[in-house]
């Protein structure tokens, strides 16, 4: 043990048991400042039994119980998955409602980021063409024209970021007027409309499917593209039908896209970046491949930071129910009323249910990597997500495929799928924070993602994937309080468009996912 630094990580005087600290683990009969003995080798982010924990006794961390010992544990030992039984869930009948709702914090005044403003009101942070689709058959054809537009448009029109083809997997063989539908049909109407795009939609079709583009946009008036000359200059959305009988095979197609494209882009070309204050932001918050760390270091930054952004009047999004749901009983008495911490509790048992109709429950989550990263069972995950939420009160609960716009603290009920709950939260955000502790190279295309990972080994080892190291914290080198400030001061940057994450620079885009609950016929 020459040279070693045995370290661990207690979160709450109540805990009894804290997490290795250092990168390659320790070796049995390590020594600890306390003075405990290490009983075997245990991995880095996995727990230590702090104290002797009797079969049936209380597992501890972060002041709260994450389970009950299966069996006998020493002190020192390491306290494996499969030594820790899954408790039940807070029942949801159960939970205080707005009984300690955090005081209003100190307005954060003076910060601003230089945006696009759009004739809805609504702001950006990039400035893009999106194509929008109504059902996956058209992907491909979109994709292509969207690579004919940047090869042969696009240098024409610097001030357009890029263009994106907004493809997707639902509009087809599914029950499109199930009570379900209205979630996946609001979240691509809402991305159809996005702040990054203006909000004047260039829509592709078959023509055959069931979500037809009256349905995407309802109340619009839709310009048809034909196979004739450029459209009507105009921010009425327009439309091009794959199966419109002008069109004499795919090259008439690609062509009718290209000249919807250019009409778009004299628009966009036309928009310039304005100061628009912090509270113009609608952040959203995700963590996906979380480690141990994830609840110590890169998520309390980012609460630290949620709380930034509320203090100064901006919108911050929180999501992921299956990750919410055992520390549920912690939001519910921060809820601003108590019809707040009822919204609450009614997405939880919505997804209860859900899951339960599939045959499954919570204990599905957490993933292999998950457990790798230290993390025994959903409850430890939950307790370490929910410190993205920050300290704040909880001000409204967004249901599934509901466009947020309420500024303070927000619940975005999401599947806590990384794909879906990016998809799910891109409906209303223009900026997105993404915490990791095993490492995710996720990226969207239509907002920047800001990388944060939990440990500062994950980001030398991923330097050119990690916008933010804060396993710093672990270490002592910095505090959440710096840290936070720091991403902060990041996210004004990068909304900016002075900086650009790695997953922009990469063009590292995830497929949009939206979440489906109704049938599929």
């Amino acid at each position: 043990m020459d040279g070693v630094n045995p370290l661990y990580i207690q979160v709450h005087a109540r805990d009894n048991v804290g997490i290795v600290v250092n990168p390659e683990g320790l070796e049995a009969g390590a020594v600890f400042p306390s003075g405990l003995i290490l009983r075997e080798r245990t991995p880095q982010s996995h727990k230590v039994a702090l104290a002797a924990i009797e079969a049936g006794e209380p597992v501890v961390r972060y002041g709260e119980v994450i389970g009950r010992a299966s069996r006998a544990i020493a002190p020192g030992s390491w306290v494996r998955e499969d030594s820790i039984d899954l408790p039940v869930a807070p029942a949801l009948n159960e939970l205080p409602l707005a009984t300690a709702v955090p005081a209003p914090p100190e307005p954060l005044e003076g910060y601003t980021f230089d945006g696009f403003r759009n004739a809805d009101g609504s702001v950006g942070t990039r400035n893009i063409l999106g194509i929008g689709t109504t059902v996956q058959c058209v992907a491909p054809t979109v994709e292509y024209a969207a690579r004919r537009i940047r090869e042969e448009l696009l240098p024409r029109f610097p001030n357009v970021d890029d263009v994106v083809a907004i493809t997707h997997t639902y509009g087809c063989g599914v029950a499109i007027d199930a009570p379900g539908a209205v979630v996946p049909v609001q979240t691509l109407k809402h991305i159809s409309l996005h702040a990054n795009t203006g909000g004047a939609p260039l829509v592709v079709s078959l023509g055959c499917e069931k979500l037809q583009p009256a349905r995407l946009l309802p109340g619009l008036a839709l310009q048809r593209v034909g196979a004739a000359a450029l459209p009507v200059l105009s921010s009425d959305p327009y439309v091009v039908k794959l199966q419109d009988e002008d069109f004499r095979g795919f090259q008439q197609i690609v062509a009718a896209i290209l000249r919807a494209a250019e009409r778009r882009l004299e628009e966009l070309n036309r928009r310039r970046r304005v100061p628009c204050p912090a509270s113009e932001l609608n952040v959203g918050l995700q963590c996906g491949g979380s480690d141990a760390f994830s609840g110590v270091t890169c998520n309390p930054a980012v609460g630290y930071a949620a709380d930034l952004l509320v203090r100064a009047g901006a919108t911050v999004m929180f999501s992921e129910v299956t990750e919410v749901r055992d520390a549920v009983h912690l939001l519910t008495p921060r809820a601003v009323n108590e019809d707040v911490g009822r919204a609450l509790i009614r997405e939880m048992r919505w997804y209860d249910e859900y899951l339960a109709r599939g045959s499954a429950d919570r204990s599905a989550n957490p993933t292999p990597g998950n457990k790798r990263g230290g993390l025994s069972n959903v409850v430890e995950k939950a307790l370490g997500s929910v410190a993205k939420a920050g300290t704040t009160a909880l001000r409204h609960v967004a249901t599934h495929g509901e466009k947020v716009s309420v500024k303070g603290l927000v619940f975005a009920a999401t599947p806590a799928s990384d794909f879906i709950c990016g998809t799910q939260q891109l409906a209303s955000m223009n900026l997105h924070v993404f915490t990791t502790g095993e490492g995710s190279p996720y990226g969207l295309a239509l907002v920047p993602v800001i990388k944060v990972s939990s440990r500062t080994a994950l980001a030398e080892r991923w330097p050119d994937l990690i916008d933010i190291d804060a396993g710093t914290v672990a270490t002592g080198r910095e505090t959440i309080a710096d840290v936070g400030w720091r991403m902060f001061h990041l996210m004004l940057d990068v909304a900016s468009g002075r900086k650009r994450t790695w997953t922009e620079q990469w063009g590292l885009h995830n497929a949009l996912a939206p979440f489906n609950p109704g049938p599929v016929t």
